[in-house]
């Protein structure tokens, strides 16, 4: 868990002016949330700085994406947009029946696009929908 100094600190590095809203929704977001969309990170910032306002909380997002500090995972056939600050390269698992958004090392899925060289890729993301089995005691 990093600490707001650490936040701080992070934010600097990437560029990014280190105002206490900025310090509090990435701290919200690297130590306390998995994958939020923006109506869980206004329902926290409501609870602990209810102050702030919406257009800040989106430009903090839209500035935390930008430096390259968090992703949007944006998931497909519905407007709903989930913020991830993993920025390690890995896929991700939705489950269908519980909406959970599940981290899923790239290692473990291949993916070997077969473009013509008129492409050129900067990214995958692959997005595998289903249900997570439940364990047996």
């Amino acid at each position: 868990m990093l600490d707001s100094r650490a936040i701080a600190d992070k934010l600097e590095q990437a560029g990014v002016q280190a105002t206490a809203q900025r310090i509090a929704i990435y701290q919200y977001l690297l130590n306390e949330a998995d994958h939020p969309t923006v109506e869980d990170i206004r329902a926290w910032i409501d609870k602990h700085f209810p102050k702030m306002s919406r257009a800040t909380v989106y430009n903090t997002l839209n500035l935390l994406v930008r430096a390259g500090l968090v992703q949007e995972v944006r998931v497909p056939d519905t407007s709903r947009v989930m913020y991830d600050s993993n920025m390690i390269h890995h896929h991700h698992f939705l489950d269908e029946e519980t909406d959970e958004l599940i981290d899923v090392d790239s290692d473990l899925i291949d993916v070997q696009p077969r473009l013509t060289k008129d492409f050129h890729i900067t990214q995958v993301q692959v997005l595998l929908r289903g249900n997570r089995r439940k364990k047996r005691p």
